[in-house]
């Protein structure tokens, strides 16, 4: 069941998401050849006690694996999702997706940003581009009496034109009390659960789109997705509200 927000919870989500785009901007700024994925992290960690807001992520368990042991995900290249940081070296001409997440007030708060590690190649760079441009056209599609489909086909149709894949393993959700809430939210098309969307749903969208073949597989760790075909992938993600006005961006600051 798709649980609808009031106004106020809402605002309350909003507090959440704010801490969130807070810490994403710190780290954009930090972000640099030389730094390790660890001591983002630790950023992120020491920001959220700051704030008095616990880490959504940190000890949280999907598909029956072990707790995730951070309180970012640092998906670096060929890392798709759920990139575990710790001692690796960012280098130039990388690219790494940090997902944050937290819980303040009871909500969660939920987005991701893929950074450019100084210079990068034009192709990485197209990559994030229309990754990001694939988010912001889903944004445009979350109003009142539109269907889940709605949302989902922006992303594809942005995507697969400009020569990219998009992963089919992960998608969106609802947000809320809970980081994953009904309704799963596709990336492409499907003949599945096509709701119309309503005022007080509240949707962490995130578009994972890959260089190559939009298969992945998952490494020893039990939490880190790579691309099957090793080429580059990026992650942009926003939690939004469906408003009597439109969509609410929540995460942004």
């Amino acid at each position: 069941m798709i649980i609808l927000k009031t106004r106020q919870e809402i605002a309350a989500m909003r507090d959440s998401n704010r801490i969130v785009a807070e810490i994403l901007q710190r780290i954009g700024e930090l972000i640099k050849p030389g730094v390790t994925t660890g001591e983002l992290d630790q950023v992120a960690d020491k920001m959220l006690r700051a704030a008095k807001a616990k880490p959504a992520f940190k000890g949280y368990r999907m598909r029956n694996n072990k707790p995730y042991p951070a309180c970012i995900c640092s998906s670096v290249n060929e890392e798709v999702v759920h990139g575990i940081p710790g001692p690796r070296v960012l280098k130039e001409g990388d690219i790494v997706g940090v997902d944050v997440g937290s819980i303040y007030k009871g909500f969660v708060g939920d987005a991701a940003i893929t950074y450019a590690v100084g210079e990068v190649d034009a192709e990485a760079a197209r990559l994030m581009g229309v990754t990001r441009e694939s988010l912001y056209k889903a944004i445009e599609r979350c109003v009142h009496g539109n269907r889940l489909l709605d949302v989902s086909s922006a992303v594809q149709d942005h995507v697969e034109p400009n020569g990219f894949s998009v992963v089919r393993e992960f998608v969106g959700h609802g947000v809320g009390r809970s980081m994953h809430e009904p309704p799963q939210i596709p990336n492409y098309k499907t003949s599945g659960w096509n709701p119309r969307l309503e005022v007080g749903m509240t949707l962490a969208l995130e578009p994972m789109v890959n260089q190559g073949t939009w298969r992945v597989k998952l490494l020893d760790d039990e939490w880190t997705a790579v691309t099957a075909d090793g080429k580059l992938s990026a992650h942009f993600e926003h939690s939004v509200a469906i408003t009597e006005n439109g969509p609410l961006v929540l995460s942004e600051l």
